[in-house]
């Protein structure tokens, strides 16, 4: 008998046949939680059974608690599995679950449901968590009075809505008939410390003894391909090695391509993955906004627990940028002042609200604590370990303009746009995007729609394909204003159709014409090449702006699913939502 052929199946490479494989996928897909659970212990048994009894786990073994995290750039993917860990270590069992594979059996066999979530744009789920939230708010919505949960909610401040999708997973678990095992905790961009305590006090309440937080240690990621020594808070200082400008003089967008040595940083990523820019105040900026602080610049202040100069700290930890609603209103609640902006914020920064309304017999420690941490930022990453080791490269389109008679410069493209000097350094670190990956099948067509900056990982893709020898076929969406000034990378997307790597190319520029022109009008011109491209099992892969462009392809790729695989609007949501499920649609939005 010949030995079975190893076939790939769902990205996941198998020893069996493909007829055993489809029989196992079949299989498995009619089980439910208990019932895998059942098999998964049953299959270890027999595994080990040689050597030493084990422990069968009975048919109606259920899990204590079932984690849920909706994640849009993998905090909560991340912070689920330090849970998880963390109730492991205190013989707690746990399932942890994308939201995107919870189904409705899921949350009527959980005991325990835990809940880890984002809040995408203005209050919006995470794409991945769109499918749960609305099965909750919808008429099929499970009833689930035998359920305790908790939930953990990440957002950003600076949004009117912060944290609002947390904050609906809460009060419809309750609508349902749930009961909380303890509060709900929001957390702001610098969610570490409130998210370890969160992690142990649900251990300690789940385990029936305590848990310090000191204790809940990030994920040992022994199969990951991303180095966990460098952080923000311990950054690789990456020498600068390149910082090209991409477009031309004339266009009105500044886009750099920069390189980053990391060798001999032990750092390992892979296209998909994303490299944090540890953020700094520009100095200047800083200076003018203390001249019109009663505060002098030495004064010291606690942040995080730490000592430091008030200059400092404005320097490195908080945020002195653009004003949000919720600012103005712990400024106004602080200073006591009825009377500040009422209409747009727009473009208005932190120094005019207070060269306007002044700061007067309020402390520096009651000052401070308004403030809204320093956010770092996250670029995708544009180059292939395998193509250009001990290098990272990044595609940051650097912000300047003028509002309300200021200058203004983005925090981190600034600090990149400036570093061009021979002895120049970057303090970056990497993070990890599991939900933005090439296809484990090097077989498998790609399709990659990326306007703009969000072009970036598909450059990693091409040379990741390219230096692997895979034989599937690329196809890019490329969109910007003008193709004379703003073709990102033309050269070598050109270079790549030209050696065949690169098999298809549509352009879109918006400004060379009468008519405005986007990527995903050119989606619809090539609708019936494109879904014959889906059935040969190609994965579509979508970056860049999450406002505008992601909806507009989305409602594109609908488009093209209902008119050429002839299905109406109820099951051509569900065709995307499979190609999601099997991590065939894939967005890295932002």
């Amino acid at each position: 008998m010949s030995e079975p052929a190893t076939v790939d199946v769902a990205n996941t490479t198998v020893p069996f046949d493909r007829a055993l494989a489809d029989e196992v996928q079949r299989l498995v897909g009619r089980l439910d939680a208990a019932q895998r659970a059942w098999l998964s212990g049953y299959l270890l048994g027999t595994l080990n059974a040689a050597s030493a009894p084990t422990a069968v786990a009975a048919p109606d073994a259920r899990p204590v608690a079932t984690i849920l995290y909706g994640s849009q750039s993998g905090n909560c993917e991340s912070l689920a599995k330090r849970l998880a860990d963390a109730l492991t270590a205190m013989g707690v069992s746990s399932l942890a679950l994308d939201m995107l594979d919870c189904r409705k059996t899921h949350l009527e066999e959980a005991q325990h449901l835990l809940v880890i979530v984002s809040t995408h744009g203005e209050g919006d789920p995470p794409d991945r968590a769109r499918p749960l939230y609305d099965l909750l708010h919808g008429r099929k919505g499970p009833k689930l009075a035998h359920l305790k949960y908790a939930v953990l909610a990440l957002g950003d401040s600076s949004y009117e809505k912060f944290c609002e999708t947390g904050r609906r997973f809460d009060a419809q678990l309750e609508t349902l008939g749930a009961q909380r095992l303890r509060d709900r905790v929001e957390c702001d961009v610098d969610f570490q410390q409130a998210a370890d305590e969160w992690i142990a006090t649900t251990v300690s309440r789940l385990a029936s003894r305590p848990v310090d937080s000191a204790s809940v240690t990030p994920v040992a990621r022994t199969s990951a391909s991303v180095a966990t020594a460098y952080t923000r808070k311990n950054p690789w200082q990456a020498p600068v090695l390149a910082n090209i400008r991409l477009t031309a003089r004339d266009s009105t967008k500044d886009v750099r391509h920069i390189e980053l040595s990391i060798e001999g940083a032990g750092i390992h990523y892979e296209p998909g993955d994303a490299f944090g820019v540890v953020p700094r105040n520009h100095a200047a900026e800083v200076d003018s906004l203390l001249e019109l602080l009663p505060f002098d610049a030495e004064t010291p202040v606690t942040v995080n627990g730490a000592d430091s100069s008030l200059r400092s700290a404005l320097l490195e930890h908080f945020d002195i940028g653009l004003l949000n609603r919720s600012l103005v209103e712990r400024y106004a609640s602080l200073t006591k002042q009825s009377k500040l902006p009422e209409t747009s914020l727009q473009g208005l920064h932190l120094i005019d609200l207070i060269a306007g309304y002044p700061l007067r017999d309020v402390g520096v420690a009651d000052f401070v604590q308004i403030l809204r941490p320093l956010a770092p930022r996250l670029y995708s990453v544009a180059s292939s370990p395998k193509a250009t080791p001990d290098e990272v490269h990044l595609t940051v389109r650097i912000v300047n303009y003028e509002s309300n008679g200021r200058g203004r410069r983005g925090v981190v493209s600034s600090l990149l746009g400036e570093a061009t000097d021979a002895d120049a350094r970057i303090a970056i670190y990497p993070h990890r995007n599991a939900a933005f990956r090439l296809p484990a099948n090097p077989e498998a067509p790609i399709v990659m729609i990326g306007p703009g900056t969000g072009v970036a990982p598909f450059r990693a893709f091409l040379a990741e394909r390219e230096t692997l020898g895979a034989r599937g076929r690329n196809w890019l969406f490329f969109g910007d204003r003008t193709l004379r000034s703003d073709f990102l990378y033309q050269t070598e997307w050109l270079d790549w159709r030209r050696r065949g790597v690169l098999h298809r190319l549509d352009v879109a520029f918006s400004r060379d014409g009468g008519d405005k022109v986007y990527v995903q009008q050119r989606i619809r011109e090539q609708g019936a090449d494109l879904y014959a491209w889906l059935r040969d099992g190609a994965h579509i892969y979508v970056c860049g702006d999450a406002q505008q462009m992601a909806p507009d392809v989305h409602a594109a790729l609908h488009e093209v699913v209902r008119t050429h695989g002839a299905l109406d609007a109820e099951a051509a949501d569900e065709f995307l939502l499979t190609l999601q499920r099997e991590r065939r649609y894939q967005k890295d939005v932002y």
